[in-house]
């Protein structure tokens, strides 16, 4: 009988194409899952007018709008910031329409097939406030906005006829300290099941035992049943690896009214481990059978790892010590706003791969679901964050308002959606929380830990400490399994030495702000610099008051073992939080990105990619453009150990890594170069000063022609992948224009849409949606996206006086 069940349903799992409105399913007694993407009707402001318009769900009803420096101004005195008195800040939540009331409708069928199934609707996140409407009745609530829930729309569905589904957002001023989004901006489903079936999350999966000859899977399962009566059912276990069965287990039971639990042990053998480098994952298919008829079906997946936090020597993995070389990333996408695409994410993870990144913070909430799973598969450690606020408040309509109601609620719903990934390794119940400074500020970390340790006893609870005498006084920091540690490099000694037994890391490091390109002399320390341009030096020097270069880190890591490693605060821009200009305007955007909200390395990439990834890096910086006679600082991001300097021929010197000087350390450094045009050329060089390698930078002409280069030429016809291309404006000898400021046009032609631009300055307030954008130093970049049709997607770049350029990329159903 098992082996019946398990072909059957590998045949549904395996090659079912979920895409937009199409169904899990083969038999009408299966779980169904249908996406609600296309059709919805949304209208911002005006109280249920008709005037609706037609949008694609996930929606951002603000990042298509115009930026208005008047929106969420708001004066305020920001702690974590240092002020000593309110301030006037304009920028701060994006300065993007994303406060008021957002209203969709969308109309749903149900057939009198579906009499008797239970019938859900499930939202992975709705920005904010949430209140669904089925045929004019109140379905249910959820505030958080980054909360995933879900909402039993049985007893208000009308079968066989016409159902109008309402969902009444709204946010409020005040109410962020960043752009949140707005609107229905992650996944909406509805899912139809058997009366009798695995709930929502209905897995809980751990590993107690894992050795080279076996693995223990514990697999906990929630069945919900609905029925009148007590029901015999059996439940089937099945475990795969690369879609081939390892081992099964079933388990008769009766199962009563409301929730039931079962728990079966499966014995895996030669258990594949999980790891950065090797991302095994394993799946379950979960099969609930009355009478010989599967009746549901429910698929999770899982992966075998040990992790293991010590106070002295770091953090294990799988019994081998790793550093994290993390980043925290907000959930906004740039130019895309906060509407989640899987694909935009995917691309920004692999640029974090490349780069050597090894880890990822959610920050300052919990993340689209999607995150954590691609975290799985690309091999990244994961640290799940829930809160940025807890009872004090950061902002007058922030998480305050609901935390005696909801906290429980929201933390408890974030540790059942995610707790069975592997790349998961701890739970952050807050970010620079206020209750710092308050007496009894433990009593609210307790409360939350205790939450993590009831729902998940396999991993720890964490918190970002930027008060650390305050969170250690007041206890707050003894109330999390493992402190972290906000900017605090140069006390991770006094800290291990007052608290020895405590295991701890660098929670969110250096916050180094630059604008890519943008380069001024002398190469110097910044501290909350603020010029007259508004931007920020791009040679990776300047910080806020509270904040380090990445130097200062760097130290700070190689030289304590026993912290296990940082999250760089950021790893992209984002909407919002101008800092240092947070009075200053036009500014909208961050400028803490090692990559820029339009998806550009700055130099900094390069930095990190030298201390953290495996490969040889050489890049040189700044570009060769400057009055001459200028005096002006080269530097070289490089883990090789000494270079040579040659302007037009003539060497300028070499320079060694010397451990003794911060910024000599994990840079080489040139400064008080006399700038000539013509050539710059840095040669890496061996112990025997023999070269290995070298990078060369030409004085550029003047702007001539353009260029594209993409990130893939094949994506699929799905209506949702997204491609970056980046437009480069080179002169005649296809150098780049390191200064140029040209408008680019774009044109899209065959089975693709714009979807978005961006060029990466703070500073710009150009729409995010024109089909044009201006190049900030050299550069900007389309979004193009599928249509769901196969065929050819061409885009064209052109720009007055300059020679155009033209892509194609070919889009198919399955790639």
């Amino acid at each position: 009988m098992k082996r019946h069940y398990l072909i059957y349903i590998i045949g549904i799992l395996f090659s079912m194409n979920i895409g937009c409105q199409k169904v899990e399913k083969i038999d009408r007694q299966y779980r169904e899952t249908i996406r609600l993407t296309d059709n919805w009707q949304f209208q911002y402001q005006d109280t249920l007018s008709d005037q609706w318009t037609n949008v694609t769900v996930p929606h951002d009803w603000a990042i298509s709008m115009d930026f208005d420096k008047t929106i969420d101004m708001q004066e305020v005195m920001v702690l974590e910031d240092g002020d000593p008195v309110p301030k006037l800040r304009t920028g701060r939540t994006g300065a993007l329409p994303h406060i008021g009331k957002g209203f969709y409708r969308k109309e749903l069928n149900f057939t009198n097939q579906d009499k008797g199934k239970k019938i859900y609707i499930q939202f992975d996140g709705a920005m904010s406030h949430a209140k669904v409407y089925l045929n004019k009745k109140f379905v249910g609530s959820w505030p958080y906005g980054y909360t995933s829930f879900e909402f039993d729309i049985t007893p208000y569905i009308n079968y066989g006829d016409y159902n109008l589904l309402e969902v009444h957002l709204e946010n409020k001023p005040l109410s962020s300290r960043w752009y949140p989004g707005a609107g229905i901006y992650r996944n909406v489903r509805i899912v139809k099941t058997n009366p009798i079936h695995v709930k929502q999350w209905g897995t809980y999966i751990t590993t107690p035992v894992i050795n080279e000859e076996e693995g223990l899977v514990n697999i906990e399962t929630k069945i919900s049943n609905s029925t009148v009566k007590e029901q015999k059912v059996t439940l089937v276990q099945t475990v795969l690896f690369n879609n081939e069965r390892v081992a099964s287990e079933e388990q008769s039971l009766y199962v009563q009214k409301g929730e039931n639990t079962s728990e079966i042990k499966i014995d895996v053998p030669s258990p594949k481990l999980w790891s950065p480098d090797t991302p095994n994952l394993y799946k379950v298919i979960t099969e609930v059978v009355v009478n010989n008829e599967i009746i549901d079906t429910f698929h999770s997946e899982f992966g075998f790892r040990t992790i293991e936090f010590t106070n002295n020597d770091g953090f294990f993995l799988n019994g081998k010590e790793l550093k994290f070389k993390g980043v925290c990333l907000h959930h906004d996408l740039g130019p895309l706003g906060a509407a989640h695409n899987e694909s935009a994410l995917r691309h920004r993870l692999l640029k974090l791969k490349e780069m050597g990144a090894n880890a990822i913070r959610s920050t300052h909430n919990p993340s689209d679901p999607s995150l954590v799973r691609l975290t799985d598969e690309l091999g990244f450690l994961f640290i799940a964050e829930a809160f940025d606020e807890w009872e004090v408040p950061k902002t007058e309509n922030g998480y305050n308002t609901l935390w005696n109601e909801w906290a429980e609620k929201d933390l408890a719903a974030l540790i059942h959606r995610d707790r069975n990934h592997p790349s998961l390794i701890m739970w952050s119940i807050g970010n620079e929380i206020r209750e710092q400074t308050k007496k009894d500020g433990a009593k609210n970390a307790q409360f939350l830990t205790d939450i993590c340790h009831r729902e998940d006893p396999s991993r720890p609870s964490t918190a970002g400490f930027n008060n650390w005498k305050g969170a250690i006084a007041n206890g707050l920091a003894d109330a999390v399994d493992i402190p972290g540690w906000n900017y605090k490099p140069n006390k991770y000694e006094a800290i291990h030495k007052q608290h020895p037994k405590w295991k701890m890391y660098g929670s969110e490091t250096a916050s180094t702000v630059s604008s890519r390109g943008e380069y001024f002399f002398p190469a110097k320390e910044g501290k909350h610099k603020i010029r007259p341009s508004l931007h920020s030096n791009s040679f990776d020097m300047d910080f806020p008051n509270w904040a380090q270069t990445p130097d200062r880190e760097f130290k700070a890591q190689d030289k304590h073992k026993f912290i296990m490693g940082e999250f760089v605060w950021t790893g992209y821009d984002y909407l919002g939080e101008p800092t240092p200009y947070n009075e200053e305007w036009p500014t909208k955007s961050s400028y803490f990105g090692i990559i820029d909200l339009a998806g550009i390395p700055k130099d900094r990439f390069y930095l990190y990619k030298s201390k953290w990834s495996n490969e040889k890096v050489l890049h040189v910086l700044p570009h060769w453009n400057w009055k001459e006679g200028q005096t002006v600082s080269v530097h070289a991001y490089t883990n090789y150990n000494k270079a040579e300097l040659f302007i037009n021929g003539k060497s300028m010197g070499i320079k060694t890594k010397n451990n003794n000087s911060l910024y000599d350390t994990y840079r080489l450094r040139w400064d008080n170069i006399t700038y000539h045009s013509g050539e710059m050329k840095v040669v890496a060089l061996n112990d025997q000063n023999e070269a290995i390698e070298e990078v060369v930078k030409q004085t550029a002409g003047i702007p001539y022609q353009l260029k594209i280069e993409v990130d893939r030429s094949e994506v699929q016809a799905n209506g949702e992948e997204v491609i970056y291309a980046s437009v480069s404006i080179l002169d005649k000898n296809r150098q780049l224009c390191p200064k140029a400021d040209q408008l680019v046009t774009f044109n899209v032609e065959g089975q693709g849409t714009l979807r978005a631009v961006g060029n990466g300055d703070p500073t710009s307030l150009e729409s995010f949606v024109a089909p044009k954008r201006k190049a900030f130093n050299g550069m900007c970049m389309a979004i193009l996206q599928s249509t769901k049709e196969e065929g050819k997607i061409t885009m064209t770049a052109s720009s007055q006086g300059l020679a155009p350029a033209t892509i194609t990329i070919h889009t198919q159903q399955t790639l």
